[in-house]
């Protein structure tokens, strides 16, 4: 596949810089505005399959916490599920608390990991299981005079205590630091109230998470395909912003879309993490695949119709995949929430997945994914245990 300068850049960016990964994300967005077909959406005759419910869509900002309102919107479409009335909830506010945790493992590490705006989709969870949730409405994060996330003051005096932390500049750390630390980040994002009234009654996040969300953490796994990890088997998820170190479950390559479908068809809905910095996903168009052509191989009239219409896509293997994990050109950008399945007028199947960029593309909002782009740019999915074939729940031991 085509690695893009942007791609490069956005790579080093959060590799090396760690906070920018803020104005990475802006890059990324911006990049992807190039990648477009007129008439694409006039050429794609779409049928939807499975439409599973979910909340409206969101707009992250300048933010790069996609992961946290991929799994809240998630966390969302699994109280429908279970038959409660739909809260929105507070993405900031469990991203907020992974400031906190990875500040500490940050200090911890003596600065040897990575910082940065990024996350992973357990962090959400793992949060929610440490320290409950907010609605929205309660904690926006908009404290300091916006009107959408704009987080890159913020983070560069995240950065600027945490560095002086590490320093040790009086030769053994104080309690303090965490002190300041969080201060620099309730001044931007508010203080979390240890009471609220929601509808009537009074909650803490504890028995809002409890009473309201009514979600068990212990009912969702991570799962991605390596061929450099056993397979049924939990190895380390190996991306930069994967800050705690969190372990996933390996399965084989088709087995990942396997299990997806096998969630839709069951009404379970999928928190995604994936590569997007690809010329062959299209943010404006709303449809992402796998040209079976290599792009710096196609002529100026094949880019330019690049998403009119459907288009043969290349057989991805594991060892296909594995490579391009290995050599950076998967790398784990973004994530979003599948949130059905649908079919073009060829027969192929997409995924219907919601994105948190607002509704400006040709589908407000949503993209239509092929399966095999998931299968070779997939980073991590997350699922309800109960909505894994049977078989493969088996051997996983879930």
């Amino acid at each position: 596949m085509y690695k893009s300068p942007i791609k490069s850049l956005f790579i080093a960016s959060t590799f090396l810089l760690g906070i920018n990964s803020i104005s990475a994300q802006d890059g990324l967005v911006n990049s992807l505005k190039i990648n477009a077909s007129e008439k694409s959406k006039e050429s794609f005759k779409f049928t939807e399959i499975i439409d599973l419910a979910n909340t409206s869509i969101k707009n992250q900002g300048s933010s790069g916490t996609c992961w946290s309102y991929c799994t809240n919107s998630y966390l969302e479409s699994e109280m429908i599920r279970l038959g409660k009335q739909p809260v929105e909830l507070s993405q900031i506010y469990s991203a907020r608390n992974v400031y906190i945790e990875k500040g500490k493992n940050y200090v911890r590490m003596h600065g040897a990991v990575t910082l940065g705006d990024g996350g992973a989709l357990h962090d959400v969870i793992n949060m929610y299981a440490k320290y409950g949730a907010l609605p929205q409405e309660l904690y926006t994060g908009l404290n300091y005079g916006t009107s959408k996330n704009k987080f890159a003051e913020m983070g560069a005096l995240m950065e600027g205590v945490l560095a002086a932390t590490v320093k040790n500049p009086n030769g053994e750390l104080t309690p303090n630091w965490e002190k300041a630390y969080t201060a620099v980040i309730d001044s931007y994002l508010g203080q979390v109230p240890e009471s609220f009234n929601y509808k009537g009654k009074n909650y803490t996040p504890h028995t809002f998470a409890k009473e309201v969300v009514g979600i068990n953490p212990a009912d969702y796994i991570e799962i991605s395909s390596f061929t450099d990890s056993p397979y049924y088997a939990k190895s380390m998820l190996m991306v930069p912003d994967n800050w705690s170190f969190d372990l996933i479950y390996n399965v084989q390559l088709n087995d990942m879309t396997n299990i997806i479908d096998n969630a839709l068809k069951n009404g379970f809905t999928v928190a995604w993490a994936s590569d997007v910095s690809e010329k062959s996903f299209s943010w404006k168009n709303g449809v992402a695949y796998v040209p079976a052509k290599n792009i710096d191989d196609m002529t100026a009239a094949e880019k330019e119709n690049m998403f009119n219409g459907p288009k043969p896509e290349l057989e991805i293997t594991p060892e296909l995949r594995q490579k391009a994990f290995d050599n950076y050109q998967t790398t784990d950008d973004h994530a979003m929430h599948i949130v059905g399945l649908a079919k073009d007028q060829t027969g192929k199947e997409y995924y219907v997945v919601k994105n948190s960029w607002g509704t400006t593309n040709d589908y407000k909002g949503y993209l239509y994914v092929s399966k095999n782009y998931v299968k070779y740019k997939t980073t991590a999915f997350m699922v309800n245990k109960a909505g894994i074939p049977a078989d493969i729940a088996k051997k996983l031991g879930v």
